[in-house]
């Protein structure tokens, strides 16, 4: 076992407690601030559990084998302790994961920024065929999915658009999405068939509650204005579109998908919390120096981590030097063996410093 999921499934059984205390029930905040630690530890202590139960059991098995019996009973003694074995074979595999996984594997959704990058109208192509690509990925999985804000161009791309996934394992599978996405393809506009370069940003933001990132109504500055389409095109007569600047971070989200303030408002406030979480979980990691722990844990959105190759029909992962020569596969979201790829390469580094 990995000390550091005993310890966690101790830490369970302690909020499991917490959740049958009076004094826990009748403090609104506090009861919804355990009852959310408590849900993300739920997997990792079934897993545990579970362990425990096949230690007793492969120990129970082993006696009886050694006690004087019929062949017969000793022949389904040992099947019963063969089973036991394999299951708990499994169950070391599944724990390494855990252990290796972080806190990934225990947060479900995540909020995805997608936006245009060097490249003009090509740049602005490149970033809808991403989002088009992660949202087929997304449908395959039956994750949900939930469009935030979505600026489109006048030539039919996306300068910007921002969305949620829900779903088991969804942060944990998306995670490694985060950094600078290259395309090489000859654009539908080039007359000569020359091969152009453009490029997109995408970052994977943990979704962040108001039980995680308490955000104080003095800290905001709350602006109103009207929402605009293409080539500044007026697509609202109200001012319905929101920018809300969180002062102490400066950090800054803007929203005008809806024709609601209201709703654009509670959207922009999910995205503004998720960044926030995203920038003190960087500041920790950096501190710790733990989350640049492999090549692929970065999230430095700055960085190029893959190309498309459109004439070679390739796509290469600059992080672990892997090229697949499936671009057509992957453009229709079946993203799941690049996704594997980056997530074991990611756990053989991490169990080199696993406990």
């Amino acid at each position: 076992m990995f000390p550091s999921l005993e310890t966690k499934y101790q830490r369970f059984l302690e909020l499991e407690k917490q959740l049958a205390d009076p004094e826990v029930l009748s403090n609104q905040r506090l009861m919804l601030t355990v009852q959310k630690e408590y849900g993300g530890l739920k997997k990792i202590a079934a897993s545990v559990a579970e362990y425990h139960a096949l230690v007793e059991d492969i120990e129970a098995a082993q006696m009886m084998l050694e006690e004087e019996q019929s062949n017969e009973d000793k022949q389904y003694a040992q099947q019963e302790l063969d089973s036991l074995k394999t299951r708990m074979e499994e169950m070391s595999v599944e724990l390494e994961d855990l252990a290796t996984s972080g806190d990934s594997i225990t947060r479900g959704g995540l909020i995805m920024e997608i936006r245009a990058g060097t490249g003009g109208d090509e740049a602005a192509l490149f970033a809808l065929d991403l989002y088009e690509m992660y949202s087929r990925y997304i449908d395959i999985r039956k994750w949900k999915k939930e469009v935030l804000d979505y600026q489109p161009t006048e030539m039919g791309g996306i300068k910007e658009v921002i969305f949620s996934v829900s779903g088991e394992g969804a942060f944990h599978e998306l995670q490694f999405e985060s950094g600078g996405h290259r395309v090489q393809r000859v654009p539908e506009t080039e007359t000569q068939g020359r091969i152009h370069t453009s490029a997109a940003t995408v970052a994977v933001l943990p979704e962040a509650d108001e039980v995680e990132i308490d955000i104080r109504d003095e800290d905001l500055q709350i602006d109103t204005y009207r929402a605009s389409g293409p080539g500044g095109q007026k697509v609202n007569k109200t001012e319905s579109a929101i920018r809300i600047t969180h002062l102490p971070t400066n950090t800054v989200v803007t929203c005008q998908d809806e024709k609601s303030q209201h709703k654009n408002k509670a959207r922009a406030m999910r995205v503004l919390r998720s960044r926030i979480l995203e920038a003190q979980q960087q500041k920790q990691a950096d501190e710790r120096a733990e989350h640049r722990r492999t090549l692929i844990g970065t999230g430095d959105r700055s960085s190029r981590i893959r190309t498309y190759n459109f004439p070679q029909g390739r796509v290469t992962d600059h992080r672990i030097g892997l090229t697949l020569h499936k671009l057509d596969q992957i453009m229709q979201g079946n993203l799941a063996e690049l996704i594997s790829e980056l997530l074991e390469f990611d756990r053989q580094e991490r169990l080199k410093r696993v406990d």
